[in-house]
């Protein structure tokens, strides 16, 4: 699975990584649900810590479709609640 994180590129993640991630998922999307600043900016942190480690970097020029798109590091819960669509940032 290819994700972007915007601002920063692009990283190859393996598919054994999907429920790992998707937990954070979850987690980031009660957050912004119930309006939680602080656990939305630390689940969030994880969330992009947790693809940063476990991808591996693509070149930055290297343009692939993406079927990840996450929000920058210092994206509010506002912007990030209008990214969202009913299912969280990875799709079910």
């Amino acid at each position: 699975m290819i994700a972007r994180i915007m601002g920063e590129g692009q990283v190859n993640l393996d598919d054994v990584h999907f429920t790992e991630l998707n937990k954070l998922d979850d987690r980031l999307l009660i957050a912004i649900e119930a309006g939680d600043e602080e656990g939305f900016r630390h689940t969030l942190g994880a969330l992009l810590a947790a693809v940063r480690s476990l991808g591996t970097p693509l070149p930055d020029d290297s343009l692939e479709p993406s079927e990840l798109i996450l929000p920058s590091e210092d994206a509010t819960l506002a912007e990030v609640k209008a990214m969202l669509r009913d299912d969280g940032l990875i799709p079910g």
